[in-house]
């Protein structure tokens, strides 16, 4: 499960919202996050993050919709909302932070703060920090930013306290999210990507069951998760090193989101990471469609635009 990419139209200041022959929905529509608990007509409301990249051109903060059409499972879907075009638009994001990286990422603990300053306002920020034994939160979701902000730590930065899965305290802080409103939803995970929790074999990307798991509570939620790499205190060989790179890279492909390294070491700085991430950030959108298929299982999503001149990032579907 990759994320598919494809060409969104991005024309002049605004661009209307295409629903094609199933009508007419208000974009400000209200609607919820997969939960089983609610359904219209035989379908249920999904919402899912698309991250959009524009190729030389720059987003007007005035752009409020995007000429999309969904699919899933191959059947078209109709798109109740597009939120959140432009850096006005609240977020809700948990930084997440692995306690036993190396002393070096104590030093991007002030650009990191500073980023959540720069968040939306009344965007909700929670703060917590992977470690042994369980996720310790040191700032539930609050919309005071600077909170937040000072919530924030250098890692430990000792062997002891690192968690033998960063994914297992990633799906802790993903039901978090469950008592939060709808919307554009993210992670930031600075981690060193290892699964060592069922032995080496679990380190590979393709067989870790927390990462899997992780994944699948993401996009049901509809959760992009950005991570950030960086090693921990005691380094892995570069098999090891391979393989936690890799289930980074699939996390963030397979939500929506983003990750970022600077090679196999401690990256020099986080502030072309954050960047980026801001960047990204400022062109994402919450979609949300009524969903035709309520039987279990995994859900294929695809969302096309006739027009080229956009690239769209979105997670490949969901599981019920």
């Amino acid at each position: 499960m990759r994320i598919r990419r494809e060409t969104i139209a991005l024309a002049a200041l605004a661009i209307s919202l295409s629903l094609g022959h199933h009508g007419t929905v208000p974009a400000n529509a209200q609607t919820r996050i997969v939960s089983g608990e609610e359904t219209r007509g035989g379908a249920r409301p999904v919402t899912i993050p698309v991250g959009i990249r524009l190729k030389g051109l720059k987003p007007e903060p005035e752009l409020q919709m995007v000429d999309l059409s969904v699919s899933e499972d191959g059947d078209p879907q109709t798109i109740l909302s597009v939120r959140a075009i432009g850096n006005n638009s609240p977020l809700t994001l948990a930084v997440l932070i692995q306690d036993d990286l190396v002393q070096s990422v104590g030093n991007e603990v002030k650009p990191i703060a500073e980023f959540i300053r720069r968040l939306p306002k009344n965007s909700r920020v929670l703060v917590g920090y992977l470690r042994t034994g369980s996720l310790q939160v040191r700032q539930k979701f609050t919309t005071d930013l600077d909170k937040a902000a000072k919530a924030l730590r250098s890692p430990l930065g000792v062997a002891s306290a690192g968690p033998s899965s960063p994914y297992i305290e990633v799906i802790d802080a993903i039901k978090r999210f469950d008592a939060q409103p709808s919307g554009r939803r993210a992670i930031l995970l600075v981690s060193d990507g290892l699964d060592i929790s069922r032995g080496i074999d679990s380190s590979s990307a393709t067989q870790s069951i927390d990462l899997q798991r992780a994944i699948n509570d993401a996009q049901r939620r509809g959760i992009a998760v950005y991570a950030f790499y960086s090693p921990s205190v005691v380094t892995p060989n570069a098999i090891l090193i391979a393989n936690a790179q890799s289930s980074l890279q699939r996390l963030a492909d397979e939500t929506g989101g983003r990750a970022f390294f600077q090679g196999s070491g401690a990256p020099v700085s986080f502030d072309p990471f954050l960047k980026n991430l801001t960047s990204s950030l400022e062109t994402q959108i919450a979609l949300t469609y009524l969903s035709t298929h309520l039987d279990k299982g995994f859900h294929r999503i695809k969302i096309r635009s006739a027009t080229p001149g956009v690239e769209l990032e979105y997670p490949a579907g969901y599981l019920r």
